[in-house]
């Protein structure tokens, strides 16, 4: 859990910009929209094989 302690003389603005950076730091937003639909066996197959095919032409395309 990400957590920002203000200063004492701080304002908000600059502790949320280091809340965004602690969580984007974290990894929490591509969990969450990962999260936000319930997702079907089918289309957890599906997107595991268009990845894997990403992955692929990816390492061809370097040599």
């Amino acid at each position: 859990m990400t957590q920002v302690i203000l200063g004492e003389n701080e304002g908000i603005e600059s502790a949320l910009r280091r809340f965004k950076r602690e969580v984007s730091k974290a990894g929490i937003f591509p969990d969450m929209r990962k999260h936000r639909h319930f997702e079907t066996p089918i289309e957890k197959r599906k997107r595991k094989a268009i990845a894997k095919h990403k992955q692929r032409r990816n390492r061809r395309a370097r040599y």
